[in-house]
């Protein structure tokens, strides 16, 4: 269910509380410093979490700010049509972002998850301020130096979490335009499932790619590769972890999640069809 209905009734301090909630387990973590930025070609410099970041625990968080707005095997969410009156705050999700879950599996008894959540651009300062104490409840730091930079922006970040420990933001980027990507441009990191360290191995590739593309391989050390393909196609219907997905309010391109098999880690990815 997307985001955008649950919050339509909701006033900025009903939301503030479901945010204080939702921090209550909150850590501060490390990124494996090998998690570099990985892919073809990109048009500007983003913001992956490669050194120090912000953590947010998905585990006993409910309500509004943590609806999904796309589930394995379904679409991401459409905007709810908007009447001629100006869109509130809430509904444009300055207060709480859409998310769309990316991919799901249990490995070793824990549940893991990917997923990315877009927050609307604020209209004033007024706003931005909201939103960047918002974000600062549940321990994300916007691509900003302040409050008032958001104004104009969106944001996203995307998420990793596994069982009941921290989960880590993998890429994260806030901008006045989202730059749509085209033919084989591909933007990806690489992390590690589980433990948050420089020697883990690096088993999990997120990442987005233009709206056309079809296919996205990602190559393993031990010499085996995952094929990514968009959800909605027969070949992918088997397959619910490695998927390429639409994500509510991201207009820059699909994201796509792959993951290698135990015992080896990434080499590198790219899109094939």
């Amino acid at each position: 269910m997307s985001a955008d209905r649950e919050n339509h009734d909701m006033t900025q301090a009903d939301i503030a509380l479901l945010l204080a909630e939702a921090a209550d387990e909150v850590e501060i973590g490390i990124a494996p410093v090998q998690a570099v930025i990985r892919g073809g070609r990109r048009r500007k410099a983003r913001r992956w979490a490669v050194a120090a970041t912000t953590a947010l625990v998905l585990a006993g968080s409910t309500g509004a700010t943590l609806a999904f707005g796309g589930l394995p095997g379904e679409r991401a969410a459409r905007e709810t049509p908007m009447a001629s009156r100006q869109a509130t705050a809430e509904e444009r999700h300055v207060y709480a972002p859409q998310r769309t879950e990316l991919a799901r599996g249990t490995e070793h008894g824990k549940a893991w998850r990917v997923w990315v959540e877009v927050w609307g651009p604020p209209r004033d300062l007024r706003e931005a301020g909201g939103q960047f104490d918002a974000m600062k409840r549940v321990g994300l730091a916007p691509a900003v130096d302040k409050a008032a930079d958001l104004v104009g922006k969106t944001s996203y970040f995307s998420m990793r979490s596994y069982g009941d420990g921290r989960s880590l933001v993998v890429m994260f980027d806030t901008h006045k335009r989202v730059d749509r990507l085209s033919g084989t441009d591909l933007q990806s990191a690489a992390v590690s499932m589980d433990k948050v360290s420089a020697t883990a191995p690096e088993r999990l590739v997120i990442g987005n790619v233009a709206k056309t593309a079809q296919e996205v391989t990602c190559r393993w050390r031990d010499g085996s590769s995952t094929v990514a393909r968009p959800s909605g196609s027969e070949s992918a219907a088997h397959d619910g972890t490695s998927l390429i997905r639409p994500v509510a309010g991201y207009p820059g391109g699909n994201w796509f999640v792959c993951l290698a098999p135990e015992g080896t880690t990434y080499k590198d990815v790219r899109v094939t069809k």
